[in-house]
């Protein structure tokens, strides 16, 4: 039987500050349209190749 999953501890002090200026960095990272089309067609090759 599976054991009860413990509460999430909330965040203070430096470990607040920390974690909301992550959130942030993701937030504002982006990737260009080329860059974005260059992975989708990675994606697609690999898809294609795990078939079998």
């Amino acid at each position: 039987m599976a054991r009860p999953i413990k509460e999430t501890p909330t965040l203070t002090g430096k470990d607040a500050k920390r974690f909301l200026e992550k959130m942030e960095q993701v937030d504002k990272r982006r990737i260009s349209k080329e860059e974005y089309d260059k992975l989708m067609a990675d994606y697609e090759e690999i898809k294609k190749l795990s078939r079998f």
